[in-house]
C-alpha cells in the first residue's frame, strides 16, 4: 500500500482496506485464471492498480457517473475506480467468460455494491454510459469505432462525456485521426516511477 498512499494519501479507510485486500485476493485468484502474467504480479500495485488509478489523478467521477470498463481483464481500471469513486456505478466488460468470472468473484469478495461484470464482445453490447475506460485493449481508432455508440453526449460531471484510455509508447500514428480533438495526458507528470515514464491518458470528449 504504501505507493498507493504515496500518491493518493487521502484515501478513507474503507478504501485502504478494499485496496489492501484486493492485493491479497488477486494474486490467489490469478493462480487458476492467470489474467496477468506470472512475473509481473509482483508489480500488481504499480502496474496494475496505480496504473489504473493514474486516471483519479486527471478525472473525477461523480454520484451521477456511469463508467464502462471495455476488456476489463481481470479487473483494470475498473475496480479500482470503483473502489476510488463508490457513488459512481461501473460496468466491467470482457469478451473472455473465465476472465470476468474472476472479475465476478474479486467484486464478490471485495463487497463492491457499485460494479456490474459483464461477458460479451464491446462491438456487441448495448449500453449506454457517460465514460468509457480501457487499458491497453486495442488501437484507439478501433476503440473508438466500437465505444462511441455506447457514450451518451453530456457534461453534468465536472468534465464533459467521454472515452478515456490508457496507453503507451508511441501514439503520433495511432492518434494522427484524432489530432486536434484528443487531449493526452503524461502519467509521468504525476508518478515518477520509471514504468510511467511513456504512459499516457487519452481523452475524447464526445
Amino acid at each position: 500500500m504504501d505507493l498507493i498512499l504515496k500518491y493518493f494519501p487521502d484515501l478513507t479507510s474503507q478504501q485502504i482496506k478494499h485496496f489492501e485486500k484486493l492485493m491479497l485476493i488477486l494474486p490467489r485468484l490469478n493462480q487458476r485464471v492467470n489474467v496477468i502474467s506470472r512475473k509481473d504480479i509482483e508489480y500488481l500495485e504499480e502496474r496494475h492498480i496505480l496504473h489504473s488509478l493514474s486516471i483519479a489523478k486527471m478525472f473525477q467521477f461523480d454520484s451521477r457517473a456511469r463508467v464502462l470498463d471495455v476488456g476489463t481483464g481481470g479487473g483494470f481500471p475498473g475496480i479500482p475506480l470503483a473502489i476510488m469513486f463508490p457513488e459512481a456505478s461501473f460496468t466491467l466488460v470482457d469478451s473472455i467468460g473465465k476472465k470476468i468470472t474472476l472479475v465476478g468473484e474479486i467484486v464478490q469478495e471485495l463487497g463492491l455494491k457499485n460494479v456490474t461484470a459483464v461477458n460479451q464482445r464491446m462491438e456487441l453490447l448495448d449500453l449506454k454510459a457517460d465514460f468509457v475506460v480501457s487499458r491497453a485493449v486495442t488501437a484507439f481508432p478501433k476503440l473508438h469505432q466500437w465505444t462511441r455508440k455506447l457514450i451518451e453526449p453530456g457534461s453534468e460531471q465536472s468534465i464533459p462525456n467521454g472515452l478515456i484510455s490508457l496507453k503507451g509508447g508511441d501514439l503520433a500514428k495511432e492518434l494522427m485521426p484524432y489530432e486536434k480533438h484528443v487531449e493526452c495526458f503524461s502519467l509521468s507528470s504525476w508518478f515518477k516511477e520509471s514504468f510511467f515514464s511513456s504512459k499516457m491518458i487519452v481523452y475524447l470528449k464526445k
